[in-house]
């Protein structure tokens, strides 16, 4: 076969529909009671002749996929009980032989993590010490977060594990043969191009937070790359994020053809339990001092705040430090070994206050995070037709995944965004009115007035 433009070896298929009414779905979770949330699941599958309203394209219980008891052991170790409503739907096309594509689009907290791993799980021959399943994600921080639900549901198997990510390999490896690997795509790209890792028996390869995997502007190229260095049949590749944009989707079908997808409605990705304000400031001066002043709220749980830069994450960080505020900044210009204790200090609930750059801003689970904080609003980095950086818009899809960071598994959340200039007045309004939701303004003169509206939000 022969790439097309893109450097793809083959062309998708269009599939046939059927959507779903609107359903309570009991989502579990292993750290949460149950909680109700609903939402429209549409189901498109590729092969045109299947029934979809046949059973086998549907499960309630973790019984009827026909997991091994090892696996299933597992899963009920952490905590769950019944497949969450995406679960049900996907899980039973993942584990369907023939092996198909699946390219999963689905909110922040709805168990695409564990539906991907249980996949990657099940596919595994565990006689063979070679590696078969590869994971990519944007940060090394999520790929240790996916690494610890693959070692948590495969406890009772006989799983080995790998990082593909800087830093993390044992020294001096010359050969890596575990099952599953998990990484970036920069790493992983050299460690196949090294011959480190053998991808001849890879049978599946999973992309999270894939638009932002397969954006040509983003890690597009190497994540590629490393999907021309796998077989070129018999890898189930499976995509999974909160948000596809259009630019992004039709990417998306190339990479994984013939895919069954599903879906939510996409008015349906901002998650109505985050109550979403917006701060008036005055200059650029005075959103530093509004900070300050909201400290006490932040520390009632936990909060992210979100930089556009990184000098800007470290810059606050330490003004705040030098105030007597407890805070910590993570960004990808740290060492690997800093940036992980950072995060896990934050996730054990050590550090109260993290100033952040996107590094952070897609498919972290903190489930104490219960503000999340845009200092800067997200935005694009476009150029015009002569490379020069033009004005940016907004960035719908890191600002959904930013604010998603907070309200994990049907909690309430709070999000607050720093407006000081006409520009970013536009560019938030720009953002109620794509995501349909309407933002609450703070006025940031009187302080007692803006301490009881957000202490309102956060109860």
């Amino acid at each position: 076969m022969e790439k097309d433009a893109d450097g793809f070896y083959a062309p998708a298929a269009a599939g046939a529909e059927k959507k779903e009414e609107p359903a309570a779905e009991d989502l579990d979770s292993a750290a949460t009671d149950l909680i109700k949330s609903s939402f429209e699941v549409s189901v498109t599958l590729a092969d045109q002749q299947a029934d979809p309203n046949s059973p086998l394209f549907s499960a309630k219980t973790f019984e009827q996929l026909g997991l091994h008891a090892d696996l299933l052991k597992g899963i009920y170790d952490m905590g769950f009980s019944k497949p969450s409503k995406i679960q049900e739907r996907a899980l039973p096309l993942l584990l369907s032989n023939p092996p198909t594509n699946m390219i999963g689009q689905s909110q922040s907290g709805t168990g695409k993590t564990a539906a991907f791993v249980l996949t990657m799980l099940s596919r595994i021959d565990f006689t063979q010490h070679k590696t078969q399943a590869l994971c990519l994600a944007p940060s090394r921080e999520l790929a240790r977060q996916i690494m610890s639900v693959v070692v948590a549901m495969g406890k009772f198997t006989p799983v080995q594990t790998e990082y593909a990510i800087k830093d993390n390999l044992p020294k001096g490896a010359s050969r890596v043969s575990a099952h599953i690997v998990v990484g970036t795509p920069g790493t992983m790209t050299d460690l196949i191009r090294r011959k480190v890792i053998d991808t001849s028996e890879v049978k599946v390869f999973v992309l999270d937070e894939a638009d932002n995997m397969l954006d040509q502007d983003g890690l597009g190229d190497q994540t590629l790359r490393v999907k021309n260095m796998l077989p070129r049949t018999g890898v189930q590749i499976i995509l999974f994020s909160a948000t596809f944009p259009d630019h992004v989707r039709s990417f998306a079908s190339k990479f994984a053809p013939n895919a069954n997808k599903i879906e939510l409605k996409k008015n349906e990705l901002t998650v109505d339990n985050i109550h979403q304000f917006y701060l008036d400031c005055k200059s650029e001066e005075q959103k530093f001092t509004a900070l300050t002043q909201c400290y006490e709220l932040l520390t009632v749980g936990q909060s992210i705040i979100f930089c556009q830069h990184r000098h800007t994450a470290d810059q606050i960080a330490q003004r705040m430090t030098a105030q007597g505020h407890k805070v910590a900044s993570l960004h990808g210009a740290k060492d690997a070994s800093e940036r992980d204790a950072i995060i896990d200090s934050f996730r054990e609930g050590r550090e109260k206050v993290l100033i952040t750059t996107n590094v952070i801003a897609r498919g972290i689970d903190i489930l104490q995070v219960n503000m999340v904080v845009n200092y800067d609003l997200p935005l694009l980095n476009e150029r015009d037709n002569w490379g020069n950086k033009a004005d940016s818009r907004p960035d719908i899809e890191t600002y959904i995944h930013r604010i998603g960071r907070t309200g994990r598994f049907g909690r309430n959340g709070t999000s607050i965004n720093f407006v000081h200039n006409k520009q970013t007045w536009d560019h938030m309004a720009e953002i109620e009115r794509a995501t349909g939701k309407k933002i609450e303004r703070i006025d940031t003169d009187n302080l007692d007035t803006m301490e009881q509206q957000m202490k309102r939000a956060l109860k």
